[in-house]
């Protein structure tokens, strides 16, 4: 019996191979012949439990390159806290200094200093990758932007700096609301993320527990952001867009997708269940509350913005 407290030293066939798995561990080496050949197996054993090593691999197996994690369970929506957050944001100070500053002046009050920790990393991934969406934020935010629509801001871009998030709704609950199945269960979501475990999908093998934690943490970051709706059975919510919001999104989606035209194809509108008469709509409608020019003529698409950057634009959307 090999035991340590580190690491276990495992043996396939007569080739040494070292683990990181932290608990202790027992090897047995069993042969038997047949038909001549002779074969070896291993097992590993984890106190009173044993695993098969192909079971083992694939709970430790890593895909970093996989679109899906599980970071959804570490935090959700976070909306109370990332308001907080950009309360506290001083655009002319750098990154470092600012999470160094809310560290320090505890704006969290009694969050422990792991929690912190997470959230802070949320708020990196979400907000921070894009210094104009971090500035437009802050402004928004400061500047007392109503609630609703801001929160309608935050899980837009959540949701493009989470794919898991995002195809949670686009390829779960789009469909599902073309069908008219507006209510939700957990085990809607335990399919899916299931399926896409079985696709490499995912950046771990995730186990049935896990599966279920993060569906889970799915269902209430959804609530939260107002996707769905109910405390225990949940459905999808009545579609709520505020204009100015719609504003914003079109604005930021311009940055990356310059034609007009091509803008209103863009699959991120499914995030908010619009089709893409339902974008034009919108479109319309924000003409003419002058927040932008939208003009069609054929095939040509004009869509312009009285302002250049999206900070700008947010002042401009944060007055009246």
């Amino acid at each position: 019996m090999l035991l340590l407290t580190t690491h276990a030293l495992i043996w396939s066939g007569f080739t040494p191979v070292l683990t990181k798995d932290p608990v202790v561990a027992n090897y047995h080496l069993m042969s038997n012949n047949t038909h001549g050949k002779r074969k070896q197996r291993w097992m590993v054993l984890r106190g009173s439990s044993t695993l098969a090593p192909d079971v083992l691999s694939k709970e430790k197996q890593l895909r970093p390159s996989a679109p899906y994690s599980s970071r959804i369970i570490k935090a959700g929506a976070l909306i109370g806290d990332t308001k907080v957050l950009l309360s506290h944001w001083d655009v002319t100070a750098s990154v470092v200094e600012n999470i160094k500053r809310v560290r320090r002046d505890n704006v969290f009050g009694k969050a422990t200093r792991s929690r912190v920790k997470d959230i802070l990393a949320i708020f990196r991934q979400r907000y921070l990758a894009e210094e104009s969406v971090t500035r437009a934020l802050v402004i928004l935010t400061q500047r007392k932007f109503p609630a609703a629509a801001l929160d309608r801001l935050l899980y837009f871009h959540s949701a493009r700096a989470d794919r898991l998030l995002h195809d949670a709704v686009t390829e779960i609950l789009v469909p599902m609301q073309a069908r008219r199945l507006m209510d939700i269960s957990v085990q809607n979501f335990q399919r899916a993320l299931a399926g896409w475990v079985d696709e490499a999908k995912t950046t771990g093998h995730w186990s049935t527990p896990t599966i279920t934690r993060i569906a889970q943490g799915l269902l209430s970051a959804l609530r939260d952001f107002g996707v769905l709706e109910g405390a225990v059975n949940k459905k999808i919510a009545p579609a709520y867009f505020p204009i100015k919001s719609f504003a914003y999104v079109v604005f930021y989606l311009k940055q990356h997708q310059p034609s007009g035209a091509r803008l209103i194809e863009l699959p991120d509108w499914e995030l908010f269940f619009l089709t893409r008469e339902g974008v034009e709509r919108f479109l319309f409608e924000a003409h003419q509350r002058e927040l932008l020019e939208y003009h069609v003529a054929g095939s040509v698409t004009r869509l312009t913005f009285p302002a250049e950057t999206l900070e700008e634009y947010a002042n401009v959307l944060a007055e009246g």
